[in-house]
This record gives structure tokens, C-alpha cells and sequence, in this order.
């Protein structure tokens, strides 16, 4: 039987640990052929670990696309789209494709940077991404920016950022608390536009998790694919990665990366699900 395809409209972290990298590693543990269009090229300072992004110019990140959808995708994802521009094209790729889910995992920063890549990326998300998202899978700072709000909080703050973003065009909104919320267990909110679910797991001592993010949308794309309804896309990533975060390791002194095939081979985590 032929395996559903899924596509990554991202950038690369040279590293391996996240971008297209993560994406592609995602897509085989869920047993879909994965496939990218890249957008970016992100290397790292060897001594300080600062990130360095250089845009793909956009008439190749056109070409890429042009053979990605004559391969007829059945889901795409998107990861680091570096310029307005290239976050327009990524939204007529889906639309001009015959993909019935579209992820939008909204990068705004490189993991340890603590400013947007370009303020103007915000809008255009809201613009072109959020209006046409099957899902969309903001962490607790994206999904402020995306709703226009402080960055949430408590759990009260998160379902209105959610429902915020949701009222944006967003089919589904699932707000990735993970350990920015007090308490101990990991926590993402799913909102369907009628209701709130609380996903948790426990909270774990870790700090091994560069690539989780993109992690995360990518096992919800390939669940997509795969049949999955969007609930149980969200809960079945979250287990995958929250497996994948429990048993990352120590690649220098800078990062410490998430094991993609832990849940497969090492360790299946059981998530809770409860209706809000």
C-alpha cells in the first residue's frame, strides 16, 4: 500500500535537530513519506550557539514548490517561513495543491533567541496562514503574538488566546502550554471552535527538547494523513513528543535534542484528555 506523502514547507537547522530535519524524521516514525521545500538555511555560532538564518531566495523556494505538489501531497506543514513573501507563497501552495490538511506551526524566533525574526511575519500570518489552517500549534509566546494579547499565562488565558486565533479563521487551535504553566503536569489546550480539551502529561526535569516544536506539528501532519480526526492527531503528538523530550540527549554544550523514535521503540506515554 502506497504511504500517504507529506510535505514541510520549513527551513533547515544544519544541526538536525529541528526544521526540516525534525520534520522528515517525524513523518517516517508515523509511516508517511515525508518531503520538503525549503525556506531557510540556519547555522549556528559553534562558540556562542547564536543563530544565523539566511532566506532561500523566493524564485527557488517557487521551484520547490512547483515539484513538491506535482507529487500530489496528501498534508502539508509549514515551518520557518523567513519573509512575508515566502508566507504568501506557502498559502497558495496549499491552496493550489491537492493536500486536505494544512499545519501551520507558527516559528517567530530560533529556539534560545527571544526576538521575532521579522515583526512583519506576525501579520502576515494572521493574513495568509491562519484563515486557511486545518490546525494551527502555537506555543504560549506565538499564540500571544497571533492573538494580539500578553503572552498566556493561567489556563483562563490560554482558552481565550486560543479561541482569539480560532476567530481568526483557524479550524483548530491547540495552545502548546508544555511547562510555562504552574503546576506539575504539561499541559496543551485543543479548541474546535465549541470546545476546550486539556491535554496533560507529566512534567518532565528535562532540558533536552531543541526541535520539540516542530516536532509536534509534524506528528500531527502525518496523523492527519493517516485518518486521524484532529483531536486525536493533537493527543497522539503530544504523547510522541513529550516520549521524545523524556529520552533527548546531550548533543554539546549548547543543546540537547528530542529522540524521534522513542515512542516507537522505547517508551509509549500516556496522555490525558479531559473536556474543559
Amino acid at each position: 500500500m502506497a504511504l500517504k506523502k507529506t510535505l514541510t514547507i520549513a527551513g533547515t537547522d544544519c544541526s538536525g535537530g529541528a526544521g526540516y530535519a525534525a520534520d522528515l524524521k517525524a513523518f517516517e516514525q508515523h509511516g508517511t513519506y515525508g518531503y520538503c521545500a525549503l525556506t531557510s538555511i540556519v547555522s549556528m555560532d559553534p562558540e556562542t550557539w547564536s543563530h544565523r538564518v539566511s532566506q532561500v531566495p523566493l524564485e527557488v523556494v517557487k521551484q520547490q514548490i512547483e515539484t513538491a505538489l506535482s507529487l500530489n501531497p496528501d498534508a502539508i506543514k509549514t515551518g520557518m517561513l523567513p519573509s512575508e513573501e515566502i508566507i504568501s507563497v506557502a498559502k497558495d501552495a496549499f491552496l493550489n495543491s491537492s493536500a486536505k490538511f494544512f499545519v501551520v506551526d507558527p516559528v517567530m524566533v530560533c529556539k534560545g533567541d527571544d526576538e521575532v525574526l521579522n515583526p512583519g511575519l506576525v501579520v502576515a500570518m494572521q493574513k495568509h496562514l491562519i484563515p486557511n489552517a486545518t490546525i494551527v500549534t502555537p506555543n504560549l509566546f506565538e499564540a500571544g503574538q497571533l492573538a494580539e494579547v500578553k503572552t498566556p499565562a493561567t489556563l483562563d488565558e490560554i482558552k481565550e488566546t486560543a479561541k482569539i486565533i480560532h476567530n481568526k479563521g483557524a479550524k483548530y487551535v491547540v495552545v502548546k502550554g508544555g511547562t510555562g504553566i504552574v503546576g506539575d503536569k504539561a499541559i496543551d489546550v485543543f479548541y474546535d471552535g465549541e470546545t476546550f480539551t486539556l491535554l496533560s502529561a507529566d512534567k518532565i526535569d528535562a532540558s533536552y527538547n531543541h526541535g520539540a516544536g516542530c516536532t509536534f506539528a509534524a506528528s500531527v501532519t502525518a496523523d492527519l494523513a493517516n485518518g486521524k480526526t484532529p483531536l486525536e492527531a493533537v493527543r497522539d503528538a503530544k504523547a510522541f513528543v513529550t516520549s521524545a523530550i523524556k529520552h533527548g540527549w546531550k548533543m554539546n554544550e549548547h543543546v540537547g535534542v528530542v529522540t524521534h523514535g522513542a515512542y516507537n521503540t522505547v517508551e509509549e506515554i500516556k496522555v490525558e484528555t479531559e473536556t474543559l
